[in-house]
């Protein structure tokens, strides 16, 4: 099954719910749900769909950039939202993250998220190798 590398990035989350950000065994690499929070965890765009959604993509970037490797590698997203009517400014800033390389995706809309304010979380997949 190959080494398992893990990202760790401090949230105040991860140890309560017993995760990491990101986990890859040989070319396959999963990443945690990414809220949109800042380094100290305050949340980032209140009331802004697409800046929360950029934020996320650029989290999920900082932990595959960790593991070596960068968002053109990424095969699979989930979207998971709060208010599905926000969809456009939410792909906008998915759309300009991913470019010329864009994911399988999806977008679903859910009652809540973990932190008040949340409006998204993107969790996502990249296999190494494949462009």
């Amino acid at each position: 099954m190959g080494e398992k590398k893990r990202v760790r990035t401090g949230t105040k989350w991860e140890p309560l719910v017993g995760y990491c950000r990101a986990v890859r065994v040989g070319p396959h690499i999963a990443v945690s749900g990414c809220a949109p929070v800042d380094a100290d965890g305050q949340l980032v765009g209140p009331d802004d769909p697409y800046l929360q959604a950029k934020r996320c993509t650029e989290i999920i970037a900082a932990a595959l950039q960790e593991l070596g490797v960068g968002l053109e590698h990424v095969v699979r997203t989930r979207m998971f939202v709060t208010d599905i009517s926000h969809w456009e400014a939410f792909g906008k800033a998915h759309r300009e993250a991913f470019g010329d390389a864009p994911p399988a995706t999806s977008m679903l809309e859910v009652s809540r998220l973990i932190g008040d304010g949340m409006l998204i979380e993107i969790e996502a997949d990249a296999i190494v190798g494949h462009h």
